[in-house]
C-alpha cells in the first residue's frame, strides 16, 4: 500500500510551494529595493524576469538526475543551492549581483516541484495521485495568500533584505523535513541512464506521445490564463476600478480560496468520474468565463463585478484542471517519472512566464488586453484537448522510451 500519512502530504506540498512564495513573498519590497539600490523600477523588475527564466530552464535538467540517482540527492542538491543562493540575495550589494542571484535561487526552486510530482507517481495510481494532488493544493494554494502578507509585514518591521534571510530559513526547514520524513520513492529497478544520447531520447520520445504533450499543453495554457491574471489585475482592479490596495488583496485571496476549494471538491469526483471528464468540464467553464470577461471589458455593461466574477470563476477552475492534466501526462511513465515531471514543468512554466510578459507588451490602458489573454488561454485549453486528449488514447509509452 502506498503511503497516505499526513507528514508526507504536508512536505510535498510545501516543495510545491517553493514557486510561489519565491515569488510572491518579495513583490511588496520591489519599491524598497529600487530605492535601496537607487536603481529605475523597470531594473528591478529583472530580478523577477531572472527567478522565471531559471525556474522554466533548470527544471529540464533535475529529471533525468532524479530517473538516474533516486529522488532525494537533486532534492538535496535544489534545496542546498536555494538556501544559500537566498543568503547570499540578503546581502547582495547591487541590482546587478541581485538579478542574477534571482537566476540561481530559481534553479534551486525548481528542484522541488519536479520531485514532487515524480514522488507522487512513484507512490499512486491514477485515481489516487488525483486526490493526492489535490490534497497537496492545501498547502500549495496558502502560499500565494500568505507570501504577499508575510512579506509585506517582513518589509514595514525590518527590510527587504530579512525577507530573504526568511526564504533561506523555509529552504533550510523543509531540508530537514525531507531528509527526516520523505521516504526514497524510486523503484531500484527503474533506474536510467544518464548519457546525453538517451537523456535527448526520453525527451524526444515525450514530445511525439500525444496524450502527454496534449496534458501538458492544456495544463500549461491554464496557467497561463492565471499568470495573465496576477500579471494584469493589479492595474485593472486597482487603477481602473478604484479598489482600493487593501481589498485588492482580501480578492486576491477569495481567489486563491476558490482554487483551493475547487481542488478538495476534485478529490471528491476523483471516487467518481473519470479525470478526462473532470478536466474538459474545467476547461469549458474556464473557456467561458475567458470570452464573458472580452465581452465585459469591451462593453463594461456589469462594471467591477463583470470583471470580477469571470475571473473568479477561471481561477477557481485552475483547481480541477491542473491535476487532473499532471495525473493524465505522468500517468504511462512509471520509468521515466522524473523527465516527465521535469519537462512538463519547464513546458508549463514557460507558457505561463511568456503569458505574463505578453500582457505588459500589450497593455493599452483598458482590462482588454488582460482578457484577451485569459480568454485566449482557455480557448486554447479546449481545443487542444479536443485534438490531443480527447482522441483515442496513444501507446502506453511512445517509441523510444
Amino acid at each position: 500500500m502506498p503511503p497516505k500519512r499526513l507528514d508526507i502530504i504536508v512536505v510535498l506540498g510545501t516543495l510545491m510551494a517553493f514557486a510561489p512564495m519565491a515569488i510572491d513573498m518579495y513583490l511588496p519590497a520591489l519599491p524598497s529595493i529600487a530605492q535601496s539600490f537607487g536603481a529605475e523600477p523597470t531594473r528591478v523588475q529583472l530580478t523577477l524576469a531572472a527567478f522565471f527564466l531559471g525556474f522554466a530552464l533548470g527544471q529540464a535538467f533535475y529529471g533525468p538526475f532524479a530517473d538516474r540517482f533516486g529522488r532525494k540527492p537533486p532534492l538535496y542538491f535544489g534545496l542546498v543551492l536555494f538556501f544559500g543562493s537566498s543568503v547570499a540575495c540578503a546581502y547582495a550589494p547591487s541590482v546587478e549581483v541581485l538579478i542574477a542571484l534571482r537566476f540561481v535561487q530559481a534553479l534551486g526552486a525548481c528542484a522541488n516541484g519536479v520531485i514532487a510530482r515524480a514522488i507522487v507517481r512513484d507512490l499512486y495510481e491514477p485515481r489516487d495521485a488525483v486526490r493526492i494532488f489535490s490534497l497537496l493544493t492545501l498547502v500549495f494554494g496558502a502560499a500565494p495568500v500568505l507570501a504577499p502578507l508575510i512579506g509585506g509585514y517582513m518589509l514595514l518591521w525590518y527590510g527587504w533584505r530579512e525577507i530573504f534571510l526568511a526564504l533561506a530559513v523555509f529552504g533550510f526547514v523543509s531540508l530537514i523535513a525531507v531528509a527526516w520524513r520523505l521516504p526514497e520513492s524510486q523503484p531500484a529497478h527503474a533506474v536510467r541512464s544518464l548519457r546525453l544520447g538517451s537523456v535527448l531520447r526520453t525527451y524526444g520520445g515525450l514530445l511525439t506521445h500525444r496524450e502527454f504533450l496534449g496534458c501538458v499543453l492544456v495544463g500549461g495554457f491554464s496557467l497561463a490564463g492565471m499568470f495573465a491574471y496576477i500579471a494584469g489585475s493589479p492595474f485593472v482592479i486597482i487603477e481602473l476600478y478604484g479598489l482600493a490596495p487593501e481589498y485588492y488583496g482580501w480578492l486576491f485571496g477569495i481567489n486563491a480560496l476558490g482554487f483551493v476549494l475547487a481542488s478538495q471538491l476534485n478529490a471528491r469526483f476523483a471516487h467518481r468520474y473519470r479525470p478526462q471528464s473532470v478536466l474538459l468540464g474545467g476547461i469549458v467553464v474556464q473557456s467561458v468565463a475567458g470570452v464573458l470577461l472580452v465581452v465585459e471589458s469591451v462593453t463594461g455593461v456589469a462594471g467591477f463585478y463583470g470583471v470580477a466574477v469571470p475571473l473568479f470563476v477561471y481561477v477557481t477552475c485552475i483547481g480541477f484542471v491542473m491535476s487532473n492534466a499532471t495525473v493524465l501526462a505522468m500517468a504511462p511513465f512509471a520509468a521515466f517519472a522524473g523527465a516527465a515531471s521535469a519537462l512538463l514543468g519547464t513546458m508549463q512554466f514557460g507558457l505561463a512566464a511568456a503569458s505574463s510578459t505578453m500582457v505588459g507588451a500589450i497593455h493599452d490602458g483598458s482590462a482588454l488586453p488582460m482578457a484577451s489573454v485569459i480568454a485566449g488561454c482557455g480557448v486554447l485549453c479546449l481545443i487542444l484537448y479536443r485534438v490531443l486528449v480527447a482522441r483515442p488514447r496513444a501507446a502506453a509509452v511512445a517509441p523510444g522510451l
